[in-house]
């Protein structure tokens, strides 16, 4: 895991020199972008939405049986927008589209595809990892500040129909818990989260060697590391801003 980490951070460190040298193809970074964020924007909103309805349910319950029900908006936004929303957001564009790169890139590994791009002198480090970088990071926020808005919009109705809790209720009490830097913080975990899944996933694929059954392996071991990761990072985090 270390020596994996040391070239997780050599391979950013190569990216970010390929991006500042200007040889990005901004139409590479689009269409990554399509292929990361928007290919797992349906599965994303649909387990946040689900997650949040979940929490509602239990939330609503005991909150009504204390007599503290004016306070269920405002508790399930701050636990969709600090928790919820950018974790299982990221998690399910890590099991969409990290698992694509790793995959992708395996495979033109081993069939030495990479090999014919050093021939031509140009670095795959930079090729191949700035675009997936800057996609990942550009778009992966934007899915999370949706799946923000569907988590408290979808608890909303939940509460209204399990406990019917007037609407008004529940956005007045969202309104009067959240905070603006919360919403900065699930924006940065967001940023970061979607960074280190194309990294990881990136240079698990970068590093495979053999056949097509060590690009299956490959996949597989991209979709752990960058999970793994990727929690590494939200404590990091949350240990950095709520501590």
């Amino acid at each position: 895991m270390i020596s994996f980490f040391g070239l997780c951070v050599e391979n950013l460190i190569l990216s970010i020199k390929y991006l500042f040298s200007k040889q990005v193809r901004y139409s590479s970074v689009i269409s990554q972008a399509a292929a990361i964020s928007y290919d797992s924007l349906t599965i994303s909103l649909v387990i946040v939405l689900i997650a949040a309805a979940v929490i509602a349910i239990q939330v609503s319950k005991q909150f009504l049986m204390s007599g503290a029900d004016s306070y269920i908006g405002g508790t399930m936004a701050i636990v969709i927008i600090r928790e919820i929303a950018p974790g299982f957001a990221a998690l399910a564009v890590g099991a969409r589209a990290g698992t694509a790169i790793s995959a992708e890139i395996a495979n033109m590994q081993v069939t030495e595809q990479v090999d014919a791009i050093k021939t031509l002198k140009v670095d795959p480090v930079g090729y191949y990892f700035a675009p997936r970088l800057i996609a990942a990071g550009i778009t992966v926020p934007m899915v999370v500040l949706l799946a923000e808005f569907i988590g408290i919009i979808g608890g909303m109705f939940v509460c209204f129909f399990t406990i019917n809790l007037h609407p008004y209720r529940y956005i007045n009490s969202v309104w009067l818990w959240l905070n603006t830097r919360d919403i900065y913080i699930s924006l940065l975990k967001a940023f970061v989260f979607g960074i280190v899944i194309a990294l990881v996933c990136a240079t698990q694929g970068y590093t495979t060697k053999g056949g097509a059954k060590e690009v299956g392996t490959s996949t597989t071991q991209a979709a752990i590391k960058s999970t793994i990761y990727m929690l590494i990072a939200d404590f990091v985090i949350n240990l950095i801003y709520y501590l």
